[in-house]
């Protein structure tokens, strides 16, 4: 599917909406939400919903319960905590998961959770976002959230191909209000940022909209351990769109749309020598380089979900993603420092179709199944100017510009099934088994069991165990294999290592975990976890274009434990996440190609920890809520990712220390005003993300230095 998809997905909507705005809704809806349903944020009393309403709410919590956590662990935002952070919910996505227990920050933004590399899987109300290749950008905007949960572990068997975490979101437009917020944000850094969103409802048609814009000097992390980095500039804007109208008979039909748009400048790094210096040459200085990425992506999904022929409920959804990532160099003077400017573009495009349904057989079984399809197009356009080497490898300063264009396609489908059972009131069993296969870079398929196990003690202890069999299937956005014949004899030219295709990663996954409440307010869990995996997948950056490369290596091992704890009061939340574990692999097995023959070699023989590995990692934070003022605080704590020869080291250690104040003001007949004021690494720490060595590491990276935002809100509207 092409741009016009998006289109025939609203029009499609915008018909069935316009037939279904004169029809009633079910006769036999309650006037109370029914058990499980959510009103988080809703400021009308269940006796003045509508029948409408009142019928989304039901379709709300039976979709929900299609998508059960036996045996999982999870971790749960709300819109009062995303609101708590220090700065708000203008945190980006990535920056509000490093608050859930096992998530590890990395350089360019992302994230790894439990020792695995990037892996993660997100869904808007229980549907799944195909994966991008974006880098730097956040595609999505916590605003649009009402909740975002966090699953990790031995998963249920719905649950497939990113596994290492599943970033759950249910969006806002179930929320019926009409009015809306617009909000804008200034800080260090040059940051100036606006968004707004409108909500409504009219009939069985609601509707919810976010956008929003902003521009800093800090797109991307300083390779310096300065307060500003050089050439550092972005400007990204990203809209939100969801649209849902409740049809007769315990139905309804809904529309997202999302889209982002982001450029970046590289940063530079002053003082660095040339490799490259033709006779009687000019060569700019390291730190005049102009180097850019752009980034977009948006996709559609179209979903409908039906109750009416209990006790079955269904939901079925189509969508489209589209993502493109464009390096383009400095070309004279990647050419000069690195002997290769490439200017590379890839894109992907993935349709896919979702089904899920469950029914209760029973009061002992819940019977759950469902299928995925996803048809996937990965585009790639390099054109790398270089210098061609002699037969006595010297440097032939004539350069030349080599072509590679690449069109992969790939299929991937799995189907599931699985029995929630309840052998006795407080012991509920998740048996489940999947199966999916891939066809695309290799041919590969796995039928794959889950177990899940909860038991519920007296007082609120829940005792939880779990074990899942995955298979993940490689990134289609690869470097081909005809890449390494093709800079041959240049100074581009890759080591001659070898260079197996990328494979399927398959993994043994046990979990087991208690989950106290010691009162009302309290909440304490502690979980362990040991992941055996066959053919573990990695990424490295290699080469000076910004874009990752998948490796695997031949087998892996990864263990922790975590420990969690939160407070909640009347006016005072507090949490504490502290997590330790390790992650190792041993022998690379494809991609041979980036990597030095003796490092292969050393490699072949010993486990290392992957350059993600982080021993410790911790996570605490405590708001108060003082009359119109909420102040909060929270900090972040990390013993540094890997480095060295066979990442035998690792970075040093930080913590930063973020606050937050936010405020509303009543003005009378201008309304309400909401002010906040975020200050980010209180203490100015200048912490190191990375130093540019180790198995697959690129760049220097430095965390972001102190920074002071302010931010203004206006709501309007109910």
């Amino acid at each position: 599917m092409s741009r016009p998809s998006f289109l025939a997905c609203a029009a499609a909507l915008a018909v069935l909406a316009a037939a279904a705005a004169g029809a009633d809704p079910a006769a036999d809806a309650a006037t109370e939400p029914a058990d499980g349903a959510e009103a988080s944020g809703t400021a009308a009393a269940p006796g003045n919903l509508t029948e409408v309403q009142v019928t989304a709410r039901r379709l709300d919590a039976a979709r929900n319960s299609l998508m059960p956590e036996v045996g999982a662990s999870e971790f749960k935002l709300g819109i009062e905590d995303l609101k708590n952070l220090p700065l708000g919910d203008a945190t980006p996505l990535n920056q509000v998961l490093l608050r859930a227990p096992g998530v590890t920050q990395d350089s360019f933004g992302q994230l790894h959770v439990r020792g695995d590399h990037a892996n993660l899987q997100y869904r808007i109300n229980d549907v799944v976002i195909p994966e991008s290749i974006s880098l730097f950008g956040q595609a999505l905007n916590p605003r649009f959230a009402s909740e975002i949960n966090l699953l990790t572990g031995a998963l249920p068997a719905q649950y497939g191909y990113r596994t290492a975490g599943v970033v759950d979101i249910h969006t806002k437009g179930s929320e019926y209000r009409d009015g809306g917020e617009l909000n804008l944000l200034a800080g260090s850094h040059d940051h100036r940022e606006v968004s707004g969103e409108v909500s409504g409802n009219s009939g069985p048609v609601s509707f919810y909209a976010t956008g929003g814009y902003l521009q800093n000097e800090l797109g991307i992390e300083n390779p310096l351990p300065s307060a500003d980095a050089l050439h550092d500039h972005t400007a990204q804007w990203n809209g939100f769109a969801y649209l849902s109208t409740v049809l007769p008979s315990e139905s309804r039909l809904s529309l997202m749309l999302a889209e982002s748009n982001d450029t970046f400048e590289i940063p530079v790094v002053p003082g660095q020598l040339p490799q490259y210096v033709p006779p009687g040459g000019a060569v700019p200085p390291s730190a005049a380089l102009d180097q850019r990425q752009h980034e977009s992506n948006r996709f559609a999904i179209l979903a409908y979900e039906n109750s009416t022929t209990a006790p079955l409920h269904y939901q079925v959804a189509v969508y489209d993603r589209f993502t493109d990532v464009h390096y383009r160099p400095d070309p004279a003077g990647d050419l000069a420092y690195s002997g290769a400017a490439g200017d590379v573009q890839r894109s992907n495009q993935r349709f896919g179709l979702q089904a899920d349904a469950s029914a209760k057989l029973g009061e002992a079984h819940t019977l759950r199944f469902g299928l995925t399809y996803n048809q996937e197009q990965a585009a790639g356009r390099a054109r790398t100017t270089v210098y061609p080497l002699d037969a006595g490898g010297n440097v032939v300063y004539v350069p030349e510009t080599l072509a590679e264009d690449s069109d992969d396609r790939a299929r991937l489908w799995g189907g599931y099934l699985q029995d929630e059972w309840h052998p006795l009131e407080a012991l509920t069993v998740n048996a489940g088994l999947r199966y999916d296969r891939y066809d695309g870079l290799t041919r590969e398929d796995q039928l794959s069991p889950r177990l899940g196990l909860v038991y519920e003690l007296a007082g609120g202890t829940t005792l939880h165990a779990g074990y899942a069999r995955y298979f993940t299937p490689p990134p289609t956005e690869k470097i081909r294999v005809e890449t390494v014949a093709l800079f041959e004899n240049t100074t581009a030219a890759a080591n001659p290592t070898g260079n197996d295709p990328v494979r399927s990663e398959r993994s043994h996954y046990y979990d087991v975990g208690v989950l106290a409440h010691p009162s009302r307010a309290w909440t304490v869990g502690l979980d362990g976890y040991y992941r055996e995996v066959q053919d573990l997948g990695d990424e490295g950056q290699f080469g000076s274009a910004l874009i990752f490369a998948p490796f695997n290596y031949a087998r892996g091992r990864v263990w922790g434990v975590e420990f969690t704890g939160g407070w909640r009061g009347e006016r005072s939340n507090a949490y504490l996440n502290l997590a330790t574990g390790a992650a190792e692999g041993n022998r690379i097995v494809s991609g041979q190609y980036n990597f030095a023959a003796a490092e292969l070699a050393a490699i072949a023989t010993q486990y290392i920890h992957l350059d993600h590995d982080q021993r410790v990692t911790a996570s605490a934070g405590v708001s108060r809520r003082l009359g119109a003022t909420t102040v909060s605080a929270d900090a972040l704590f990390g013993t540094g990712l890997r480095r060295g020869y066979l990442n035998a080291d690792h970075v040093p250690s930080y913590l930063t220390l973020n606050l937050g104040v936010r405020r509303s003001f009543e003005l009378g007949g201008f309304g309400v005003l909401e002010a906040n004021l975020s200050v980010l690494n209180l203490l100015d720490r200048s912490y190191e993300l990375r130093d540019g060595s180790g198995v697959g590491v690129g760049a220097p990276q430095w965390g972001q230095r102190r920074t002071l935002y302010v931010g203004l809100g206006k709501p309007f509207g109910g």
